[in-house]
């Protein structure tokens, strides 16, 4: 975990969800970038009636610093390019802030769009106005909804709910509206649960699939909003839904393999409001009502996220979703019950499409069976390109990995089908790809053929959700890129609207224990800000009233088993999205869930300042055989007492700091006072002063003790050589840690003077070792450092839990790129590469919340030289490798001639210095 800022800096509020925008460059050679309103990448359905409101500045010139800003929104685009801001017009307002400013002008309206612009100040000139950007308000209001929810709570022939596999049908709904007059705006909201396909007049709305986002349903649901104007006409108009299950149905409603059983919410159903506004100032609301007509007798028979889709196209309704179509033989909708009243728009981006695989291969290994190699663990699923006889069906079965026959393996799947099915109409070449499932997959086996397919009858399509790829980090040691590049394909593949632990067998839930600090490393190859910020909000809405926060969320497994180091993900998130991306409303809107959350635990299982309760340990550490899940060895395994009580004490330091922030100085002391107290207790209980390690001396035990400062003064050396002899001599300079330990291995020894051994870490190719899953084959991350030869329930292909802090360690020691942890959002950056024997060059590149920073590094010999980009209106403190300070130069020249460059000192074999905004080229001598 991140240390977070004790400094208190004047921050506005943040606001999540961006839109994007080019600049607009002035004279003074500043450039206005990424003008966004809440983060969002469709600002359209935005609920809040003060969003916030960034900028980036970019400019070829070096110390370039903000020195006002003017924001102007107007209700038109004539009268913001007049400089009318009817809505808010801030005046000049002398601040270098450029994130998070939030909207304070007049209150805007429902289904309304607003355009706006800004300019800057700047100590090298003032910009030109940035180009006009805008966003398109929601319903500010829950008494603004005039729709009513409808469906079909029953079961149909074929359909069930009550097996393990359960099965129900998509529910097509339909309705023919009239719109009278010149339409001059048409903003439509839709919530359709579990999952939705909204259609005007035969066409899609959106690029979106597996929409909306995954909640707790009985808490909140989330709608989506468009701007449909383009797809209406004045006249008849047509409306068509499709409603898939998603996870509102429940998938297992019955326990299955050894887990519970799914939360079931109920039937699928939709909610629907069309706000059309006509030339003449006049407007007209379509709601969804008892006059829509609905079938579940369409071509999707059966959908469900673990056991794939079913489509029939002889059932296909051409022209369904068109006017003119007659639905005389369709149900009347019935009125349903409401899943939850808190209905809200959005704060995140749906999943969409995000990349393309083709295979590489196809294979008959038995007579009409066929195995496509899609090269990738992928996350998707595959459209099909092919065709049959009428009434034939084709069926694609999906795997990570294949047998030793070249059969795919399917063990690792537990109760999960992962098969689509199609059935052919007949008319020759048929396309088709499902929409309300997905699968975790490599190979897909393809049955019901009658010829041979070509690669080409499969393309595999990627989904995630819509962000950002933030990150690029390329070094001279081809495992660390290996394992890189197998980070960034599972990472993006467990992404689902909540960040998944797998996404292949019949689990795919939101463990909190596996993105802790992972969350933290994802976010410098993601711009994971709205979806971590999004999925607090489903971990806050799972706490029960007592205070007691559940491994899994959304609850869909409801695990309340008062659990100490998963649930504290509750408090280690937000610390990281302030961090990374100055979101401190993250923190202050979950204050109160984290303190509620310590005080239960503290009263429910405190005893003498020890906090003795944890559930899951050290989770698959690498264990005693290769066949092993858990391991049994006392040895090896971290007590659930000290890793409860250590987890404690960090969540009332962070607690602490956060109260700090949100100024709340009173309860901040009393966290820490807290805090020592529990420090005392767990040094008295775990502390073996006579051979100076924690509890039974594992590696995590005392990591954990020396990264979250519980070691007594004077004893760290002690403590971190206990570390260093038994990683050498008892794992012969292997990893030996789990989920948790894992999460602060690299950091600490790189910080406690033996990077080395972290980069012998990230360099094995032998097991245990992220380079072993590389050498194995593995194109993602494994379960388990023996994913290959352990127990198949539980080696999934594709987890992300082992990364531990593996990817920060990349980019922040090894690229060198960090925020200060008193700057949040990298104000200020810190920029200290990692040099060890063995590792050549890095190449790296970061897109923080400011603007680009770039590192890239290479040494020759006793050569140093180092290229490197500061965004404008932040600086940073560098640390360059050198044998004195007089073998710096930068640009060719002495950095004393350059007025933008400040010597701090000299330290540890490298020149400290404060550098300004802009790009530099460095060399030194390291060695005399």
């Amino acid at each position: 975990m991140i240390r977070v800022i004790i400094t208190i800096i004047a921050l506005t509020v943040f606001l999540s969800s961006y839109t994007e925008i080019a600049g607009v460059t002035s004279g003074s050679d500043v450039k206005i970038e990424n003008v966004k309103v809440e983060y969002l990448t469709n600002p359209v359905g935005i609920d809040k009636k003060n969003p916030g409101m960034s900028w980036e500045l970019n400019s070829r010139n070096r110390n370039v610093i903000q020195e006002a800003y003017q924001i102007i929104v107007s209700s038109s685009v004539e009268k913001l390019n007049k400089n009318d801001g009817d809505m808010w017009n801030t005046g000049k307002v002398n601040s270098n802030k450029t994130i998070n400013i939030t909207y304070n002008g007049k209150t805007p309206e429902s289904c309304s769009t607003y355009f706006w612009k800004v300019k800057v100040w700047t100590n090298k000139g003032e910009t030109q106005w940035s180009k006009t950007t805008k966003w398109t308000m929601a319903l500010t209001s829950p008494a603004e909804w005039r729709a009513k929810w409808i469906g079909l709570d029953r079961l149909f022939p074929g359909e069930n709910k009550d097996s393990l596999h359960s099965r129900l049908a998509a529910r097509y709904m339909r309705k023919d509206i009239n719109l009278n007059g010149g339409i001059k705006k048409a903003v439509v909201n839709i919530c359709g649960l579990g999952l939705y396909e909204l259609y005007f007049n035969g066409k899609k709305v959106g690029s979106q699939v597996l929409a909306p986002t995954v909640s707790d349903y009985f808490k909140r649901a989330y709608y989506n909003s468009f701007d449909v104007t383009s797809m209406v006409t004045s006249g008849k108009n047509a409306i068509g839904v499709t409603l898939g299950n998603g996870r509102f149905f429940s998938m297992r409603p019955i326990p299955f393999s050894y887990v519970d059983p799914n939360t079931h919410y109920g039937f699928p159903k939709l909610l629907f409001q069309l706000e059309v506004e006509f030339k003449n100032g006049t407007k007209q609301v379509i709601i969804s009502d008892e006059t829509w007509k609905v079938t579940p007798y369409g071509p999707i028979r059966a959908n469900n996220e673990y056991d794939g889709e079913e489509y029939d196209a002889r059932k296909e309704m051409p022209g369904w979703n068109k006017t003119g179509f007659n639905d005389s033989d369709w149900l009347p909708v019935e009125l349903v019950k409401a899943p939850t009243s808190n209905i809200m728009a959005q704060p995140n981006p749906n999943i969409k499409i995000m990349d393309v695989i083709h295979p590489v291969s196809v294979k008959e290994i038995k007579p009409g069976i066929f195995i496509f190699d899609m090269s990738q663990n992928m996350v998707g699923w595959t459209q099909i390109k092919a065709h049959g006889k009428k009434g034939s069906t084709v069926k694609m079965r999906f795997a990570e990995r294949l047998n030793d026959d070249g059969t795919i393996y399917t063990e690792n799947l537990r109760t999960a089908l992962c098969e689509d099915v199609y059935t052919f109409k007949g008319t020759g070449t048929e396309i088709w790809e499902p929409a309300f499932t997905y699968h975790g997959f490599r190979y897909v086996e393809v049955t019901g053929l009658d010829y041979k397919p070509t690669p080409e009858t499969l393309t595999g399509k990627v989904v995630y959700d819509e962000m950002e790829t933030t990150g690029h980090l390329e070094t001279s040691n081809k495992t660390i890129n290996s394992i890189l590049k197998n980070a960034f394909h599972g990472i993006r593949g467990n992404y689902r609207g909540m960040p998944t632990d797998c996404p292949q067998r019949d689990e795919r839930q939101g463990w909190l224990g596996d993105r802790s600090v992972n969350s933290y490393g994802e976010s410098f190859i993601f711009n994971n800000n709205l979806l971590y910020t999004k999925w607090i909000t489903d971990i806050a809405d799972a706490q029960n009233d007592s205070g007691a926060v559940p491994n899994v969320a959304p609850p869909y497994l409801p695990h309340y088993w008062d659990n100490m180091t998963w649930p504290a993900s509750i408090l280690t998130i937000p610390g990281h999205m302030y961090h990374q991306f100055g979101n401190l409303q993250v923190i202050a809107d979950n204050y109160g869930v984290m303190k509620k959350y310590l005080d239960y635990m503290r009263g429910r299982y405190m005893k003498d300042y020890l906090l003795c309760k944890d559930v899951f340990g050290d989770w698959c550490m690498p264990p005693e055989g290769p066949t092993i899940i858990w391991s049994s060895d006392p040895k090896r395994i971290t007590p659930g007492d000290y890793l409860g009580s250590v987890y404690y004490y960090y969540s009332l330091k962070l607690m602490n700091q956060y109260a700090l922030l949100l100024r709340k100085d009173n309860e901040a002391v009393q966290f820490l006072s807290l805090a020592d107290s529990v420090k005392t207790a767990i040094n008295n209980a775990f502390f073996n002063k006579d051979s100076n390690y924690y509890a039974n001396n594992t590696i995590t035990a005392n990591a954990l003790a020396l990264y979250h400062g519980l070691v007594p003064d004077g004893l760290r050396d002690k403590i971190f050589k206990n570390i260093v002899d038994k990683t050498v001599n008892d794992y012969n300079s292997h990893i030996s840690t789990g989920l948790v330990g894992s999460q602060w291995i690299m950091r600490t020894l790189s910080d406690n003077g033996r990077p080395d051994l972290a980069y012998k870490f990230a360099s094995n190719t032998d097991y245990p070792s992220w380079g072993y899953m590389v050498e194995n084959g593995a194109t993602t991350i494994w379960e388990l450092w023996n994913g290959n030869t352990a127990d198949p329930k539980m080696n999934s292909g594709n987890h992300v839990m082992l990364l531990g802090d593996f990817v920060v360690w990349c980019y922040e020691y090894l690229a060198g790129i960090k925020s200060d942890s008193a700057y949040a959002g990298f104000s200020k950056i810190v920029m200290d590469p990692l040099q060890v024997d063995g590792l050549d060059f890095v190449n790296s590149s970061y897109k923080s919340v400011r603007g680009i920073i770039k590192s890239e590094w290479k040494k020759e010999n006793s050569e140093f030289s180092w290229e490197v980009s500061i965004p404008a209106n932040t600086f940073a403190e560098i640390h360059i490798p050198a044998a004195d300070i007089h073998s710096v130069l930068e640009g060719g020249k002495s950095i004393e001639k350059s007025p933008d460059i400040k010597l701090l000192g000299y330290k540890n074999g490298r020149a400290v210095l404060q550098i300004a905004s802009g790009s530099y080229a460095f060399t030194s001598t390291t060695t005399k």
